[in-house]
């Protein structure tokens, strides 16, 4: 079911940007596809993406740039992480995202649950993750600044690292960024409006280039006695910093503009 499950939704976003209700823009998507078919999937080389979250429809509208025929094949189709008291509230919905390859996960139980052990078995088997690094939606309006004065993107949850560096062997860790989706699904609207995406969003989707196998592997040789701790700190950060460097070349420094108020409130 998991295929026919992601194949309604795949459609059901792409049909929202043909009809002209929202227009994407993707870059680097072969770098992603050249990932999804290595031969190294099969000896246990699993694929990560990372990306910021900035809409509670990041997932699955990102998924729209893909070939529709992706979302057929389980293997060509990513899993991820969904927090148990949004997406697995009732029967039906957890049998919709269990079905849509999503495992449930429980905010405050840490990185040693049984999502995370599950996707890091996913990884051993060569499967494709996706994670939302900061673990919740953080729209660029409540950005906080830095030092320097410029947005800085909220840290990553030390999961991330613990994925990447539990698993047998080091995956393929792509950066992502994603821009526009906090038009398209505003934060802190009235109901009914906060149900509905706002049309005319311009939404960007931006693959950059995998993180060195060398720059991880560096990252974990140079913490004193293999202290696990400080490797997921350190490879967390690594991760973070590169999806925050990529959001830097794609929005010319500014990490996204605030969201504006919907004239329909």
């Amino acid at each position: 079911m998991a295929p026919a499950t992601a194949t309604l939704v795949a459609l059901t976003c792409k049909a929202y940007i043909n009809s002209g209700l929202a227009s994407i823009k993707v870059s680097g998507l072969q770098t992603l596809v050249k990932a999804l078919h290595d031969e190294q999937r099969n000896q246990g080389h699993g694929v990560v993406t990372v990306s910021n979250h900035i809409s509670t429809l990041d997932d699955p509208m990102t998924w729209a740039v893909l070939p529709w025929r992706y979302f057929q094949n389980p293997r060509l189709t990513r899993w991820t992480l969904g927090a148990s008291e949004i997406m697995f509230t009732n029967p039906f919905l957890s049998e919709f995202f269990s079905h849509g390859q999503v495992l449930e996960t429980f905010r405050g139980m840490g990185i040693f649950q049984p999502s995370v052990n599950t996707s890091i078995e996913k990884l051993n088997q060569g499967e494709w993750i996706h994670l939302y690094g900061e673990g919740k939606v953080n729209q660029p309006a409540k950005y906080e600044l830095d030092a320097s004065g410029r947005a800085s993107l909220p840290r990553f949850k030390w999961g991330v690292g613990h994925m990447i560096t539990s698993a047998s062997n080091i995956p393929t860790v792509i950066p992502m960024w994603i821009s526009g989706f906090d038009k398209l699904m505003p934060e802190g609207r009235r109901a009914p409006f906060k149900y509905f995406p706002r049309p005319g969003a311009q939404l960007t989707v931006t693959f950059g280039d995998p993180i060195a196998p060398e720059a991880l592997l560096k990252t974990i040789q140079n913490i004193p006695e293999a202290d696990p701790v400080r490797i997921r700190t350190h490879v967390t950060t690594l991760v973070h910093d590169a999806v925050e460097s990529l959001g830097r070349s794609v929005s010319g420094n500014t990490l996204g503009n605030a969201v504006p108020k919907d004239p329909l409130e």
